[in-house]
């Protein structure tokens, strides 16, 4: 689908250059995947959630230890404990278990919530970056998305450098 688009896109801009052969169209390429993984607002954000989230990823990490710890305990104290201990110890690691899950379904929950937001944003000062380059450049089409693109027409450096001095 994303192919098609492309090659749409494309043949708009090349029937665009036949019907004014005299003005050359500008076309510019940006490769998002590289953009959220260098911009420096995509590295802030990334900071962000790891001091916004490390303590209870520490809490999860903690509790997964003690479960386990009680879980080898109950194995190798099987045979000699009562009945009645067991079924106890069962109970206590269960509702532990369900705690740990439950919890760390709602930290998971919780992370891709907030990293949604903070990538939202992201892409907002990209695409107002990317919109201020091009009306400054005179652009007539930049694709945030291709299958190939010469460095010629990839603007990604442009767009970065923009984004780490702080432009919109």
């Amino acid at each position: 689908m994303k192919v098609l688009r492309f090659i749409a896109l494309l043949c708009l801009a090349a029937a665009a250059s036949v019907a004014s052969a005299q003005e050359a169209v500008r076309i510019g390429v940006v490769n998002i995947e590289r953009l959220m993984r260098d911009a420096a607002p995509a590295k802030a954000a990334q900071q962000k959630l790891e001091a916004e989230f490390s303590k209870r990823d520490k809490e999860l990490q903690d509790l997964a230890a003690r479960l386990k710890s009680m879980s080898e305990r109950l194995e190798r104290d099987a045979s000699v404990i009562s009945e009645a201990d067991r079924a106890r110890r069962q109970r206590e690691l269960a509702e532990l278990d369900r705690d740990f899950q439950r919890r760390q379904r709602e930290f998971r929950e919780d992370l891709n919530q907030r990293r949604n937001e903070e990538l939202a944003q992201v892409i907002d000062k990209a695409n107002r970056v990317i919109k201020q380059i091009a009306e400054q450049e005179k652009y007539d089409i930049i694709l945030q998305e291709a299958v190939i693109a010469s460095a010629r027409v990839d603007i990604t450096d442009k767009v970065l450098r923009a984004l780490a001095n702080g432009k919109p």
